[in-house]
């Protein structure tokens, strides 16, 4: 069996080490344009501010894909032809296969501003954003980040490490307030401004403007107010990159149309990762998920079924986590900005508001719905199971100590969390 996989991030790379694992003969080719080995795309930033090299965010030595006959081609893809089970690179060469691969991640979204292209102007997802990023914000005293994500973040702690100051264009009333409940989003806007971020909220990007057509002087927003900057961020979202594939067979619409089993509308080729788009989303699922986990349990899915198990995609229990500077975050489970009428949350803040916990439930039966935990360390696998048990909030209030392996000596506040628990029911109970 020969296998191409296009796309060497995450999901391209577990997908090869998996049907590897399961089978020893099938020939595996991986091909990517943006770099020869795998490397940890989330390291990038840490790159930037000087904590690690790039040698070092290779998860394996250079060694590992030759001893397990893991075939790496640095080089672009120009088409397919799934009649004759063949794909084109730019060299005009051509690579045969039995069962492809398509893994291809994404690319920063642009919204056609006026200087969008301009030189000091990119977004940041690959290796070659990275040393684009070296180069245009070498020798700058202030920047513009447009978009308030968690690129968006990343982004201006990497530009704040060098004393660049930074201003951040938030189109909502908060920092990610599409995700975060509002309590959440306003610990971490005020985190945030208390580095030293500028953070503008209901503020749009309008143009790009630059003296020369060599670099950024200056943007303009919705409100027709200048701010000077060299270098303008875009961290508005990414989008499956999918180019290539336009003129293909593939079923395409914003990512290429894939069934529960991470099958295309053509036999042999299969996509997952940032740029497969599920035709019949889970109730409450967004059809792309561009989440690392995400990608790489895709992968591990679709080994199986390549190596003869077919196996269909289930995603579990929402999980994801981040850092906003020094504050580390995890969600489990359903936690929304906004909750409905039938659900109830409640949510405790320490008094120096860099920790937080929220916990939502069913107000019928008072089942575990999910998590929110803001400089708290919390077990995965004990919030997991609590959601699929539909245990019930006083449970897990009571027993909040199983799942917090916060370092030694760092305070544990599940006491306290109790004890506003409790003082929340109280207050629940004389509302009614």
């Amino acid at each position: 069996m020969n296998i191409i996989i296009i796309g060497n991030g995450i999901t391209g790379i577990t997908c090869a080490r998996n049907i590897r694992k399961k089978n020893s003969d099938a020939k595996i080719t991986v091909i990517s344009e943006e770099s020869e080995h795998f490397y940890s795309r989330t390291a990038l930033m840490y790159i930037y501010m000087g904590h690690m090299k790039h040698e070092n965010t290779k998860p394996y030595e250079d060694w590992f894909w030759k001893k397990n006959r893991i075939n790496l081609v640095k080089a672009s893809v120009k088409s397919l032809d799934p009649e004759n089970k063949t794909i084109q690179l730019e060299d005009n060469s051509f690579l045969s296969y039995d069962k492809l691969i398509l893994a291809t991640g994404s690319i920063p979204n642009k919204f056609g501003w006026p200087g969008e292209d301009l030189k000091c102007v990119q977004g940041l997802y690959s290796i070659q954003d990275l040393e684009e990023m070296e180069k245009n914000t070498s020798n700058i005293s202030s920047a513009v980040i447009v978009g308030g994500g968690l690129i968006g973040i990343e982004m201006a702690e990497m530009l704040h490490s060098r004393n660049i100051s930074v201003t951040m264009l938030i189109r909502e009333n908060a920092y990610w307030a599409n995700v975060l409940p509002q309590e959440e989003a306003q610990l971490i806007g005020n985190h945030l401004h208390k580095h030293g971020i500028d953070l503008r909220f209901n503020t749009e990007l309008k143009e790009i403007r630059s003296i020369d057509r060599l670099g950024v002087n200056s943007i303009i927003t919705n409100t027709e107010e200048i701010i000077n900057c060299q270098f303008v961020g875009i961290t508005t979202g990414v989008k499956p990159n999918i180019n290539f594939l336009k003129n293909s067979t593939l079923e395409i619409e914003k990512g290429i149309l894939v069934n529960e089993f991470l099958e295309t509308n053509i036999p042999d080729i299969f996509a997952a990762g940032d740029c497969a788009q599920f035709r019949f989303a889970k109730i409450g699922e967004a059809p792309i998920e561009q989440l690392w986990y995400t990608g790489k349990m895709q992968a591990e899915t679709l080994a199986n079924t390549i190596c003869g198990h077919r196996t269909s995609y289930d995603r579990g229990i929402w999980f994801n986590s981040a850092k906003f500077f020094d504050i580390e975050y995890q969600t489990y489970g359903k936690v929304p900005p906004v909750i409905t009428n039938e659900q109830e949350s409640f949510y405790w803040e320490h008094e120096n508001s860099k920790i937080s916990f929220r916990a939502n439930y069913n107000k019928s039966d008072r089942s575990i719905l999910g998590f929110n935990f803001m400089g708290i360390r919390f077990r995965q696998v004990i919030a997991e199971q609590w959601i699929r048990d539909q245990k019930e909030i006083e449970y897990v209030i009571e027993h909040l100590n199983q799942g917090w392996f916060d370092p030694e000596f760092s305070k544990a506040h599940y006491k306290e969390i109790a004890k506003a628990f409790i003082d929340f029911n109280i207050d629940a109970s004389f509302s009614k």
